[in-house]
């Protein structure tokens, strides 16, 4: 359950006095609202936004060498990765392949064929409580429930993605909810301090 007054002081300050209060609206209704994590309002935006599904990024899983292109999300903040981008360095656009949840789930079954725990490990993805995923309702051009991994990321430079037709290879733009829960995740899975050792001598 997400704590409403908890991250009241971290929403986005750019937010209109309408918009924050829609935001509190469907925060406050997680997880039943999943089916409001996506927007039709930038569909034809030639911006790739942080959030974003993309059709036809290209992953590697290594060891392995197998390059291939696949359906991935974008984790690179939107003013990073814009072509307008002024930077002395070539930057990168950094993505995680978007995984069909009913196979992922096939896979677990194979290590894990327990009823109970497979019933309970897909509830426990659906309500957003794994840290290390993020969980994509079927709608905006996914047709099936799926997931994405915090720590499957891969990344390539941005010019490489300059000619793919953004409009027509973008799958969903998270809306201000999907934004807001998917940074939050993000943060929780990336920058959280739990690992309980003192990295200083006494």
């Amino acid at each position: 359950m997400i704590d409403i007054e908890d991250i009241r002081m971290y929403l986005p300050k750019y937010l209109s006095a309408p918009a924050e209060d829609d935001l509190f609206a469907e925060l406050q209704k997680f997880p039943e609202n999943m089916d409001k994590l996506y927007t039709t309002y930038r569909k034809d935006d030639p911006v790739i936004y942080q959030g974003d599904g993309i059709e036809g990024l290209l992953v590697i899983n290594l060891p392995e060498t197998e390059i291939r292109p696949t359906r991935a999300m974008v984790l690179s903040n939107t003013c990073d990765i814009g072509p307008d981008k002024k930077v002395v360095w070539p930057n990168c656009i950094v993505y995680s392949p978007i995984l069909n949840l009913s196979k992922y789930m096939e896979q677990v079954s194979l290590k894990r064929p327990d009823k109970d725990f497979l019933l309970s490990h897909e509830g426990a993805i659906k309500k957003q409580r794994i840290s290390s995923v993020f969980y994509l309702p079927k709608g905006g051009g996914l047709n099936n429930d799926s997931l994405m991994f915090f720590d499957r990321v891969v990344s390539c430079s941005r010019k490489s993605i300059e000619n793919l037709a953004i409009q027509k290879s973008r799958l969903f733009t998270l809306s201000n909810f999907g934004l807001y829960l998917f940074l939050f995740k993000l943060s929780i899975h990336f920058t959280r301090i739990r690992e309980g050792i003192d990295r200083e001598a006494n």
